[in-house]
């Protein structure tokens, strides 16, 4: 390999209670893992960038001093995308040289998260910018909304940027207040299972946009119902409606638009528990919190493929898995477990004899993995 002054670890991550509800400002948890992207770099004096990938084809050039251009549609945009949004904040006048490695398959952890605060920790350092970890996140969240065009909310930037390994990152999407609550002592001892369904499929073209609008029509519906005035899309959250309006209001409005409220205050309620058993070191509560999270997500918020139903189902059947859900978006990619490690080659065997029964044709890309949290994203001393 060529030599390279600076290396960025950028950790994929998994959020085991909280889901879909970020982008409507709820509560999220998450942790950072001791996998994810690297990325290796020099600094360029002019605004040149040059990079290569050991998982994808091809290479990307670039000049950081002109605007981005249209999207090329590659992962040549990610890099594209942190420029644009340091850009809108900083002048760049130095580029970089450098090459980029995941270490999992792609699907269900947020890689494209973790590549673009790789990208935007790069090109701060190659310009002399100091940025405070939840300028990274929001930076990182902007570039993937306004440039890539999936509307999501701050949960993956936050557990990439922020995580720690010896405890769970607690988010209040809506005040962007966060805290690391520590792993209780009495806590058993867990590791995460990632189990890939074999299946992908870009987060852009699936459901997961369509969602999001669905969420914010429950919340006009409610609004409408109760004589209150109606503010533009990109201003409503269920997190401004209490659910006392959406008792009242549920039955009136189409049971679609229902089924995801349903879902943001279910899930709401489910991480303010999650916390406190996590606080207390109940992990069996905290856990059964995640599974019910994921019941949530097939039948309120109506995301989750055959696949992916068919591997949480599993799960939940084998002894040594404390809780799981689908990771990601939920239309493709991998679900997550908490485990007890002593169970691990037994898990492992199970889930993929009767998961490759059901579904033979991904005996080649189904995949198991155990990891552990980790710290979030920093710069190596190789």
């Amino acid at each position: 390999m060529a030599e390279y002054a600076y290396h960025i670890f950028s950790p994929y991550r998994v959020c085991p209670l909280g889901a879909h509800v970020d982008h409507q400002h709820g509560l999220v948890t998450g942790f950072a893992i001791n996998k994810g992207v690297d990325l290796w770099f020099n600094i360029n004096d002019n605004g040149s960038v040059h990079l290569e990938s050991r998982s994808f084809e091809g290479e990307v050039d670039f000049d950081v001093t002109q605007p981005s251009q249209v999207k090329e549609h590659h992962w040549g945009d990610y890099a594209r995308g942190a420029k644009y949004a340091l850009r809108k904040r900083f002048e760049l006048s130095h580029g970089i040289s450098g090459v980029l490695q995941g270490s999992l398959p792609v699907g269900g952890l947020s890689s494209s998260a973790a590549v673009l605060i790789a990208y935007v920790m790069a090109f701060a350092k190659a310009n002399g910018i100091k940025l405070q970890p939840f300028e990274v996140v929001q930076i990182a969240s902007e570039a993937e909304r306004e440039y890539i065009g999936l509307n999501n909310g701050l949960l993956d930037q936050a557990c990439i940027a922020l995580g720690r390994k010896d405890g769970l990152l607690f988010l209040d999407c809506d005040t962007n207040e966060y805290r690391i609550i520590k792993k209780n002592a009495e806590m058993p001892d867990f590791e995460l299972g990632i189990f890939f369904s074999g299946l992908t499929r870009s987060l852009v073209n699936s459901d997961y946009n369509l969602r999001v609008y669905e969420c914010k029509t429950a919340a006009w519906n409610m609004l409408a119902y109760t004589e209150q005035p109606l503010r533009t899309f990109d201003k409503t959250f269920l997190r401004d409606i209490p659910k006392a309006t959406f008792d009242k209001t549920r039955i009136a409005m189409p049971a679609r638009f229902a089924r995801r409220a349903e879902h943001f205050y279910s899930e709401y309620r489910r991480v303010r528990q999650g916390v406190t058993a996590w606080e207390t070191g109940n992990l069996k509560l905290f856990g059964k919190l995640s599974f019910d999270s994921c019941e949530s997500s097939i039948h309120n918020y109506e995301c989750g493929s055959p696949e992916l139903i068919a591997i949480y189902e599993i799960m939940r059947t084998l002894p040594g898995v404390w809780g799981g859900r689908f990771s990601g978006a939920g239309f493709k990619g991998a679900c997550i477990a908490l485990i007890d490690p002593a169970y691990r080659e037994q898990i492992e065997q199970e889930l993929t004899a009767r998961y490759l029964e059901q579904f033979p044709e991904y005996e080649k890309t189904f995949k198991c993995f155990f990891v552990k949290p980790d710290d979030g994203a920093r710069f190596i001393e190789d």
